[in-house]
């Protein structure tokens, strides 16, 4: 009798033998990573909106670090270790009185709608990360460094942005020098990978619009699973994403009515209270150490020294003093602001005359009576005190400042971050810093 002949190598004994067909476990196998949509096209379109993303956020973040006037006092300077990075082509200016609240809205606004972008452009090229070997020259090494640093930078960036615009401060040390140094590394990184990469993400593009797609290996697996949705869709679904973090997050910029529509943010929502001090704050008074006792009529007193020495003035001397109003914002690092409050006080400038300074107003120390906290004191440029607008502020929208917006006496200055608005006013030092 015949026997039926079997060709192969037999299954050993107890063990079942592979299937030609199941996908490989590791995810340095060529075969691991099966999405069709991989391939330089999408990873070039992503790659494009992020290059133009990323280098607005680079600028804004800039702006908004020049906009604390470092390199005027240690008091205003977090990143005292900087060196060449700290660098300043101008003084911040006073107008346009919306302009830091523009500038630092886009940063954070756009951060947060880059995000499903900037995820969907790392699950692009995820299987370049365990490409192995991991260098086959030097360049190439040179080239998965520069890789290496550009993702964990960004990772890094958009991470603790995200943080400090929930008020969630889990990392260690200062978020401004966090932020900041590893800014200057991320983008270093960034600048190399797009000097490399950017000739061929055009060319890609390039070749889908005139209809000669021709796929590259490098990106493209080799045993593509069926696939269910378009490389359209998928960027459909990624932009969806991002307009809904844009439409849920930039009410807190926009303030007002829209303020309601800023879900993700903490500051968006209900204006918290009602009236003419019913809007957004930072710290309130209790957060911040600051007693009623310290703030009453009898007690407080703000002390000005200048060139002729001091004058110590209670709340009832600077209502006997000029008084002038403003229509200014509030504006924080955060991404929040809250539209054009009407403030009524003293000009800075008037002060100034006080202790000696009739014309050209010098450059001032404000410090509060906080006791902690980065910026309980604060120095202010001489075109910031010189500007009619910038006031020593007593009113808020026809009412007497509540102590958590900074009673008796805070600070106003057009264009300045929030937290150089110094509130519960105690001292102001005129002249060298």
């Amino acid at each position: 009798m015949g026997r039926t002949h079997v060709s192969g190598p037999a299954p050993a004994y107890g063990r079942a033998m592979p299937r030609p067909d199941r996908a490989p476990r590791l995810p340095t196998s060529p075969g691991f990573w099966r999405s069709p949509l991989r391939g330089p096209w999408l990873t070039s379109v992503l790659g494009l909106v992020l290059l133009a993303g990323i280098t607005v956020l680079f600028v804004t973040g800039l702006v908004s670090y020049a906009a604390y006037n470092p390199d005027l006092s240690p008091v205003n300077d977090k990143t005292p270790g900087k060196g060449l990075l700290g660098f300043y082509l101008f003084a911040w200016p006073t107008g346009p009185h919306w302009l830091y609240r523009l500038t630092q809205g886009v940063h954070v606004t756009l951060g947060l709608t880059l995000i499903p972008v900037l995820l969907a452009k790392l699950w692009s090229v995820v299987p370049k990360l365990f490409a192995l070997p991991p260098a086959r020259s030097v360049s190439h090494a040179l080239e998965r460094i520069s890789l290496l640093l550009l993702v964990g930078g960004v990772l890094f960036e958009f991470t603790t942005g995200v943080l400090n615009i929930q008020l969630d401060y889990l990392f260690p040390g200062s978020f401004y020098a966090l932020h900041f140094y590893g800014a200057w590394v991320f983008f270093a990184a960034f600048a190399v990978h797009v000097a490399l990469r950017l000739p061929a993400a055009l060319r890609n593009v390039r070749q889908l619009r005139s209809g000669r797609e021709r796929e590259a290996a490098e990106l493209v697996s080799p045993r593509p699973a069926p696939p269910t949705v378009s490389r359209r869709g998928a960027l459909g679904l990624v932009g969806g994403a991002s307009l809904l973090l844009f439409a849920t997050s930039v009410g807190q910029s926009l303030g007002g009515v829209w303020r309601r529509t800023a879900l993700l943010a903490p500051h968006g929502g209900a204006d918290p209270g009602s009236g003419p001090n019913g809007f957004q704050i930072n710290k309130t008074a209790a957060y911040a150490g600051i007693r009623p006792a310290e703030t009453g009529e009898d007690a407080w007193r703000l002390v000005v020294t200048g060139r002729t020495g001091t004058v110590r003035l209670a709340r009832a001397d600077l209502l006997r003093l000029p008084q002038h109003s403003a229509a200014l914002p509030i504006a924080c690092v955060e991404g929040w602001s809250t539209p054009d409050q009407w403030w009524r006080g003293v000009r800075l400038r008037d002060l100034a005359a006080l202790v000696g300074y009739d014309t050209d107003p010098p450059d001032v120390l404000v410090e509060s009576l906080q006791r902690h906290g980065p910026f309980r004191r604060a120095a202010l440029r001489a075109n910031q005190v010189a500007d009619p607008r910038s006031l020593l502020a007593l009113s808020v929208n026809g009412e007497i400042l509540t102590a958590d917006h900074g009673h008796p006496a805070r600070i106003i200055v057009p264009a300045a971050p929030g937290v150089l608005n110094t509130k519960w006013v105690a001292r102001l030092t005129f002249g060298d810093l």
